[in-house]
C-alpha cells in the first residue's frame, strides 16, 4: 500500500508556495523550482543581514574621514587621537556630528590633535 501525501504535504507545499509569492515565472508555482529558490533567497537573507552592517561601518568611515580632511588630519591619526584622548564615541555616532555639527567635529578634531 502506497503513502499518499495528504493534507499535510498539501500544507506543507502551500506554506513554500506562498513564501515565493512575487518571484519570476514558474518560481511561484511549481513546487520543486519555488522550494529552490526559496531557500536561496533566505540565504541571501541571512548573508546580507550581516553585510549591512559591514556596509554602514564602511560609510560611516568614509564620513568621519572625509570631515577628517576639512579639518586637516587624517582618519587614523583622528581616530588615534580620540582613544588617547580618552574620547569613546562610535563612527556611527561621529559620523552623524560631522554631518550636523561642523563645528563640534571641529572642536574633537583640535582634542585629537593636542593628545596625540
Amino acid at each position: 500500500m502506497r503513502v499518499k501525501g495528504g493534507k499535510v504535504t498539501h500544507l506543507r507545499r502551500k506554506k513554500i508556495i506562498k513564501q515565493a509569492k512575487g518571484y519570476f515565472g514558474s518560481k511561484h508555482i511549481l513546487f520543486k523550482t519555488a522550494k529552490e529558490q526559496v531557500m536561496r533567497s533566505k540565504r541571501y537573507a541571512y548573508i546580507d543581514r550581516r553585510r549591512i552592517k559591514r556596509d554602514f561601518r564602511k560609510l560611516w568611515i568614509k564620513r568621519i574621514n572625509a570631515a577628517c580632511r576639512l579639518n586637516d588630519i587624517s582618519y587614523s591619526r583622528f581616530m588615534h587621537g580620540l582613544k588617547v584622548a580618552k574620547i569613546d564615541l562610535n563612527r556611527k555616532m561621529l559620523s552623524e556630528i560631522a554631518i550636523h555639527d561642523a563645528q563640534g567635529f571641529a572642536d574633537l578634531v583640535k582634542v585629537a590633535k593636542e593628545a596625540k
